[in-house]
């Protein structure tokens, strides 16, 4: 594999032009995501893969260290700007080659990588040719989602959503107690974490650290990438969203409602608010974040939140599930914990 050899990437411009280009891509890969991990005290590593002298891929990739275990977490990764499916296969092996020397110097049990290509019996057959099993859990990065173009009118976005979606969309703009407010202020961090909590508490889940979701809407807030969608009913917190600005794309990353006023359908006119919000700032896609088929899956955690999504049209795209590569034996201690953790939270 002559032709192809790994650099380091370590200007921003270079990175964030390469995925301009990108077509299945998420902030995950951003140099920004790099940015916030590193703020947590996570090693990282910006990578290019270079073909004759010409970048063709990029991959962002972090080492997390847990109790249980050490490993490499590619979210979302590698990318490309494109490729043919006669190379790809050798590109592939030549990076989770070059990855698995780097797991062996880091001293890491097991490569964890979380791709965006089609779920596929090609792409399964070549992460099985490569020593990759299933996860037992997907990496914190969605395996699953669904995608609206909104490059069209407003009005024809309306009318291609679910009759009953359209519906409690403009039946909340009509309601003058319930009123939709935006956030720059690094302070109203807490007011949506108080309502995070709340909710996990509620569902029985874990939700998103304090310090990771500060530390994302601080990082990506400084290129005017994020904001925070507030749904208020008669001045009291209702709801709320932090929406990511990236690519082109707004991705719908965090939301969180309290059960008090479920009934006036609040979240439905910040959804609605944050794809105009991403339209107006020139957005070509809104990625609503995670899916799962609610009809196919309709005691997973996600049907709810699922069914949700999918009053506002959209179509789903699905990718290779999470794959692990075991470095030593030390990540079957790893896999039967989560292998439990699943059980237990019905994923």
């Amino acid at each position: 594999m002559r032709d192809l050899e790994l650099k380091e990437i370590k200007n921003k411009k270079e990175w964030e032009n390469f995925l301009l280009k990108v077509r299945e891509k998420t902030f995950l890969q951003s140099w920004n995501w790099g940015e916030v991990q590193e703020k947590i005290g996570w090693k990282i590593w910006r990578t290019g893969i270079i073909k004759n002298g010409k970048l063709i891929g990029i991959c962002f990739f972090l080492k997390i260290k847990a109790k249980r275990g050490t490993y490499l977490l590619v979210p979302h990764g590698p990318v490309f700007s494109s490729y043919q499916t006669k190379e790809i296969q050798k590109i592939l092996k030549f990076f989770f080659e070059k990855l698995k020397e780097i797991g062996k110097r880091e001293k890491v049990d097991f490569l964890r990588v979380a791709p965006l290509f089609e779920r596929n019996e090609f792409f399964e057959k070549i992460f099985q040719n490569l020593g990759f099993r299933n996860s037992p859990m997907h990496a914190n990065a969605y395996e699953s989602t669904l995608k609206l173009d909104i490059k069209k009118d407003e009005q024809i976005l309306l009318k291609q959503m679910r009759k009953t979606t359209r519906y409690l969309i403009k039946k909340a703009i009509k309601t003058k107690e319930i009123e939709v407010f935006k956030s720059k202020e690094l302070k109203d961090i807490e007011i949506y974490q108080k309502l995070t909590q709340k909710v996990a508490k509620r569902q029985k889940f874990t939700p998103f650290p304090y310090t990771l979701t500060k530390n994302e809407f601080e990082t990506f807030l400084k290129d005017e990438n994020a904001l925070l969608f507030f749904g208020k009913y008669k001045g009291k917190i209702a709801c709320g969203a932090l929406i990511i600005f990236w690519s082109k794309i707004g991705f719908y990353h965090q939301a969180a409602s309290d059960a008090k006023f479920a009934k006036f359908s609040i979240p439905y006119l910040v959804v609605w608010e944050a794809i105009k919000e991403a339209k107006k700032r020139g957005c070509e896609i809104f990625d609503f974040w995670g899916y799962v088929d609610p009809f196919k899956h309709p005691n997973h955690p996600w049907a709810g939140p699922s069914l949700f999504k999918k009053g506002f049209g959209g179509e789903s795209f699905f990718y290779v599930k999470t794959k692990d590569l075991p470095l030593t034996k030390k990540y079957w201690l790893n896999y039967i914990v989560e292998r439990i953790r699943k059980f237990k939270r019905r994923l």
